[in-house]
């Protein structure tokens, strides 16, 4: 009898065309400042579509456009970039199926870095962004363009990433925007803006503060479905180990 269990997690995407290459990865968390950044890097550089990520534990959400269904979970490509954001927060017993997924995903090309994209929740205005890294040439690399943080620990499924990155010895790098725990296009801006000097991207943020009133309320209606959505009890699965 054929084994038909579906796969905990699923990239339905082929992997990245080049060599070389760095991955930014966004997902819900403290003042939604990787979703908010990544998806307005995604916009304003022309990326391109070229998978998603499903799973069975996922939120039962779908994000919508003018009527048309967007998957919650997203991978884009352009050039040796590529953009992973989601629209759902990654629950954190599946945070590790879920890193570990993606850079299974990646195994067939050579990575320069993965990047993760976070808040931290400080409740101070300056908007800084901070960094933690896998390896000392990164935070060499990064220099005083963010701050580091000496001592402490991050969580969900951005520590989950950068622990798997450190296990395979791929280069990782955290960038932390400072927010206050509320959805804050400012705080992703100032790490667009750290991304620039970092990759050179070129991101013109201008637009992403003129619109942050409209951005903010936007984002604020997604944080209270997001909330909605971590409040529903996760289904149990023999198969599926606990993580917390």
């Amino acid at each position: 009898m054929m084994n038909s269990q579906v796969p905990d997690v699923i990239v339905q995407s082929p992997p990245p065309t080049g060599q070389g290459v760095t991955v930014f990865i966004g997902f819900p968390g403290s003042g939604l400042v990787g979703s908010i950044a990544l998806s307005y890097i995604v916009e304003k550089l022309g990326f391109t579509q070229i998978g998603v990520i499903t799973s069975k534990y996922f939120p039962p959400m779908a994000m919508m456009t003018e009527g048309i269904i967007a998957v919650p979970v997203r991978i884009y490509e352009k050039d040796a970039t590529v953009a992973i954001f989601a629209d759902i927060p990654i629950h954190p017993q599946i945070c590790y199926e879920v890193a570990n997924a993606i850079l299974d995903w990646l195994k067939p090309v050579t990575v320069a870095e993965v990047v993760t994209i976070a808040g931290i929740i400080t409740n101070e205005p300056e908007k800084r962004v901070f960094c933690v890294t896998t390896g000392k040439e990164l935070l060499d690399k990064i220099g005083e363009t963010a701050l580091r943080l000496p001592i402490g620990s991050i969580s969900g499924i951005a520590s989950s990433i950068l622990t798997e990155c450190k296990v395979r010895g791929i280069p990782g790098i955290g960038l932390l925007g400072e927010t206050i725990n509320a959805p804050d296009p400012r705080a992703a801006a100032a790490t667009i803006e750290v991304m620039n000097t970092i990759y050179q991207l070129q991101v013109d943020t201008s637009g992403l503060l003129e619109q942050a009133d409209e951005i903010e309320a936007q984002m604020h209606r997604l944080s209270e479905e997001v909330q909605s959505a971590e409040e529903q009890p996760v289904k149990t699965d023999p198969l599926l180990p606990m993580y917390g």
